[in-house]
C-alpha cells in the first residue's frame, strides 16, 4: 500500500513536472541523433496559424527578440492548447496555477523528479502509471491513511520505498490479437 502512495507521489510530480518541462527548452535524449541537439531555428511569426497568433498576441511585438528555443516552445504549446478540449484546457489552467503558486525550490524538485521519470525504461514508467491508477481508485480514507504513513517515514525509508517501486516489474499488458 505504501508503494501506491510512492507511485502516486512520483507520478503526480511527473505530471507537475510536465508543466515545468513546458516552460523550459526541450532537450533531446542521449540516444537521439546529434542533429536533434542542434540549436532550434527561429520561428517566423507569419509561419503560425491565425489561431496561434491570436493566442500568442502578447508576444507579437517582441516575437523576433525571443530566443529561438522559446519561440519553438511557444509555437508548440499553442498548437497543443488549440487541440485540447475545454475540459483539458481547464485542467491545464488549474495545474499551471498550482505550479505558479509553488516556491521555486519545490518546482526544482519536481523538475528533477520529472527527469527521473523520463529516464526510466518504458516498462518502469508503465508500472508507475499503473500504480498511480490503482491509488486513484482507492477509497479516499485509504489514500489519506497511506499519505499519513508516507509522511511519517524517514527520508531513508521513503527512498527505499521508491527504489522498490521502480525495480518492481509492471504487470503484463493485455495484447489482444
Amino acid at each position: 500500500m505504501i508503494r501506491a502512495v510512492i507511485v502516486c507521489a512520483s507520478l503526480s510530480l511527473a505530471a507537475a513536472g510536465g508543466v515545468a518541462h513546458a516552460q523550459s527548452p526541450p532537450t533531446a535524449p542521449a540516444d537521439e541523433p546529434a542533429a536533434a541537439l542542434a540549436p532550434a531555428a527561429p520561428r517566423a511569426w507569419s509561419s503560425m496559424s491565425p489561431q496561434q497568433q491570436q493566442l500568442l498576441q502578447s508576444y507579437q511585438g517582441k516575437w523576433e527578440s525571443l530566443p529561438a528555443e522559446r519561440q519553438q516552445a511557444l509555437a508548440k504549446g499553442s498548437q497543443r492548447w488549440l487541440s485540447m478540449s475545454p475540459e483539458q484546457r481547464s485542467n491545464a489552467q488549474q495545474r499551471f496555477t498550482q505550479w505558479r503558486a509553488m516556491p521555486p525550490e519545490q518546482r526544482q524538485v519536481l523538475r528533477q523528479r520529472w527527469q527521473q521519470y523520463k529516464s526510466m525504461p518504458p516498462e518502469q514508467q508503465q508500472h508507475v502509471r499503473e500504480s498511480f491508477n490503482r491509488f486513484r481508485q482507492m477509497p479516499p480514507e485509504k489514500r489519506t491513511e497511506l499519505r499519513r504513513q508516507w509522511r511519517q517515514m524517514s527520508p531513508e525509508q521513503r527512498q527505499e520505498q521508491r527504489r522498490r517501486v521502480i525495480q518492481r516489474p509492471a504487470a503484463p499488458r493485455h495484447n489482444p490479437r
